[in-house]
């Protein structure tokens, strides 16, 4: 037996629940007309249902969600190209942004660098807003190694190399910085 398809107004409900924290509607829904509907939902701006309980705070839809969901939801991008990680970063909420980016078959701390149409990353919009806290998380748990050595190689350095480093900040502007012994100058 087939389950039911959800009218325009079950989805717009279901919607609103994310977004309010009705967790006894969220589930009702699921019940109804199962996993699928929920994967494919969007709001006019393109907002999924994480993207609706991730901006608002509220874990415990987003734990049950977690469970129905397809992982993939957690790395989709709304109209903006914000996906639910920006949303809980620009509202502060850090339990939630902790658990998308724990979500175990999830893609991980790889959605801290997913960057929105406007050239921010989860961090750059913590960073906009002063969330220092949010902001001071998503550094400890990012992959800040660009690749250069092998995993579980270290790199000496010997003193006399000059390294080249770039920070990004919020704006998305570059900084470039040498980091490195400068030869003594003659006197």
């Amino acid at each position: 037996m087939s389950l039911p398809l959800p009218s325009n107004e079950d989805k717009d409900e279901l919607l609103v629940s994310c977004r309010y924290g009705d967790l006894e509607d969220v589930q009702d829904f699921v019940s109804k007309f199962g996993h699928g509907p929920v994967n494919e939902l969007r709001d006019a701006s393109g907002n999924s249902v994480l993207h609706m309980v991730a901006a608002n705070g509220h874990t415990d839809v987003l734990d049950f969600l977690l469970t129905v969901v397809a992982p993939t939801l957690l790395s989709a991008q709304n109209n903006a190209g914000s996906t639910p990680s920006h949303w809980a970063a620009l509202n502060s909420h850090l339990l939630v942004l902790q658990k998308l980016v724990q979500f175990k078959t999830g893609p991980g701390v790889d959605l801290l660098d997913v960057k929105n149409t406007a050239g921010r990353s989860p961090l750059g919009e913590a960073e906009n807003i002063g969330w220092d806290e949010g902001a001071k998380w998503m550094v400890e748990v990012m992959n800040l190694e660009d690749g250069k050595a092998e995993a579980g190689e270290d790199q000496v350095l010997d003193g006399t190399e000059e390294i080249q480093v770039e920070i990004q900040d919020a704006e998305g502007q570059i900084a470039k910085m040498k980091i490195g012994q400068q030869p003594p100058k003659d006197s």
